[in-house]
């Protein structure tokens, strides 16, 4: 069958008799064009603001002293790589930064998981307990870190606490309205079934609340990179936040964004891996429809 499927914008408009494996194909097919399409854009874009900005340093347009240039910071970033920095290689330094955010990403997200199921489920609870949240997650994160370093030291502790802190508010938040949100009606099934309390909690309302949680993991992990350098530029003998405060203290533009530069890559890569353990986990969720609008 020819010419069963036209064109009409990004969507295919089909006509009378067409296939079901005929509008699959067509929907895929624009479905993965749309996706070059949004590719390609994000790369132009990006390239331009590159270009723009090396141009505007180079005709000094803005001061290279405190922009630095595109080339400069690949420059400095090369440097990292081969010849390490001032104060020891660049993966040691990293590694200490991914050492406590990991630590306080995983012990956040487990006791924010936790606590937030366990006052979904007790209103009694959380209605005694909810004051002293509202209290705690009122204070701005970063004035903790000088008290943290001021009571654990230097050290991994104090890093880890405060990525910890970073972390648990998000994803409890978003484990008790995950629990809170759960279809009334399939828990009142399943006590008419006999389950108990902890078969309801396990089998309906952690499934309805994955979407609550992994919304939250998405981003808790670069807050908890954001507690580990804040705490590493408050006090620190290692890390990115420990180059940045070099860099700062020295005037190094190009070690600045640097840094902030390994700081975006790292962040964006454990989201692709969050994203691939998300639809791994999620797979009994029914698929989105193919909308290549």
């Amino acid at each position: 069958m020819a010419n069963t499927a036209l064109e009409a914008g990004n969507a295919p408009i089909f006509r009378a008799g067409t296939s079901d494996a005929e509008i699959e194909a067509a929907a895929l097919k624009a479905l993965t064009r749309r996706k070059y399409v949004v590719v390609a854009w994000q790369i132009g874009i990006l390239l331009a603001i590159l270009g723009l900005w090396q141009l505007a340093s180079d005709l000094h347009w803005i001061d290279p002293f405190f922009y630095s240039s595109p080339y400069g910071i690949a420059l400095r970033l090369w440097e990292w790589i081969t010849e390490g920095t001032e104060s020891g290689s660049l993966w040691y330094h990293l590694g200490v930064t991914m050492e406590e955010a990991l630590i306080g990403f995983i012990i956040g997200s487990v006791t924010g998981v936790l606590v937030g199921v366990a006052l979904g489920r007790n209103k009694l609870a959380s209605d005694i307990l909810s004051i002293y949240i509202k209290a705690i997650n009122s204070i701005p994160r970063v004035v903790l870190a000088p008290i943290f370093v001021m009571i654990m030291g230097l050290g991994l502790a104090s890093k880890v606490a405060l990525a910890f802190i970073m972390v648990f508010f998000v994803v409890f938040a978003n484990a008790f309205q995950g629990v809170r949100e759960a279809d009334r009606n399939m828990i009142a099934n399943a006590r008419i079934l006999g389950a108990s309390n902890w078969k309801v909690t396990r089998k309906v309302i952690l499934p309805s609340a994955m979407s609550w949680i992994f919304a939250s993991l998405h981003i808790s992990f670069s807050f908890a990179i954001i507690g580990a350098i804040v705490g590493e530029f408050v006090g620190s003998l290692a890390g990115i936040g420990y180059l940045i405060s070099i860099a700062k203290g020295t005037y190094d533009a190009a070690g600045l964004y640097a840094a902030i530069i390994l700081v975006m890559l790292v962040t964006l890569g454990a989201e692709y891996v969050m994203t691939l353990i998300e639809n791994r986990i999620t797979r009994w969720r029914p698929q989105q429809s193919l909308d290549t609008h």
